[in-house]
């Protein structure tokens, strides 16, 4: 019977082993896809663009991961061939924000 017990928990205890270095894995990759996301993210946006971003994410993070997922696509296919600038991320925005749609409530 101690056996038994000692043997459930040396196999739980390996579970959770096996869980934990998986968590850790999964949190490395996340690590490295933010840095490369950062980085290529550094090369295609000025500062001021950048900085704009930052304060935007503090809002709205929804809206400057679908932005920077935009932009990192763009550039990946070659269409951005120098740093967005302030005022054109600006643009980007309105264009992005004026294409939301205002919900309509029907009365039946």
């Amino acid at each position: 019977m101690n056996e038994d017990i000692e043997e459930i928990r040396r196999r739980k205890m390996l579970e959770l082993k096996k869980k934990l270095l998986e968590a850790q894995r999964e949190e490395e990759l996340r690590r490295e896809y933010e840095a490369r996301k950062e980085a290529l993210l550094r090369s295609i946006l000025t500062s001021e663009a950048r900085s704009r971003l930052a304060n935007i994410k503090m809002v709205k993070p929804g809206l400057v991961n679908l932005i920077e997922n935009q932009l990192i696509q763009l550039a990946q296919a070659g269409r951005i061939t120098s740093p967005i600038t302030d005022e054109q991320l600006k643009n980007m925005l309105k264009k992005l924000l004026s294409k939301k749609r205002e919900p309509k409530i029907i009365f039946r």
